[in-house]
């Protein structure tokens, strides 16, 4: 077995998967499965940690987007090894309107079924996801970790979703 394997790493899913299911914290009492979410494309936004300059950048950008994502009909999650107190202050303080997921314990768990994972730092990647009505994968893109890879690359997905015979 490899070090990797050893670890816990996981491959990032490919195109046509389906997509790993998760419960997650969205509030200290809420949570979030992704499967509840079936029939939406879902946009999964996996970053390093609330209250990092890049990170405030790109969820400020997704921020701004949300109406077009919404035009698509898509729900945004956040996720990161954050826990959710921190989520909710930076939230907050951000004025951000779509939910922040704590993949706080076990930490990184599900960051790590995504392939998505940074054991190095114990942080997640910056990567982004979009999945289709039927929970499959059906776009992806991980960024290197200091460069916000912006929204064209999640809308462009949504497009392609939104013709006809896609999703």
């Amino acid at each position: 077995m490899s070090n990797a394997a050893a670890d816990g790493e996981h491959a990032m899913p490919k195109v046509g998967d389906p997509a790993p299911e998760f419960t997650l914290h969205s509030t200290p009492d809420q949570w979030v499965t992704l499967s509840e979410l079936s029939g939406h494309p879902v946009i999964l936004a996996f970053y390093p940690a609330d209250w990092s300059p890049v990170c405030g950048d790109e969820l400020a950008l997704f921020n701004e987007v949300l109406p077009e994502f919404r035009r698509y009909d898509a729900e945004l999650m956040g996720i990161s090894v954050d826990g959710v107190w921190c989520h909710a202050a930076f939230a907050r303080e951000r004025k951000l309107h779509f939910p922040l997921l704590a993949d706080f314990e076990p930490k990184g768990a599900v960051s790590r079924r995504y392939g998505a994972y940074r054991f190095h730092e114990g942080t997640s990647e910056r990567a982004l996801f979009v999945i289709d009505r039927a929970g499959r994968i059906a776009w992806h893109y991980l960024s290197p970790v200091g460069i916000n890879p912006g929204a064209d690359g999640v809308l462009t997905a949504l497009e392609h979703l939104s013709k006809p015979g896609r999703d």
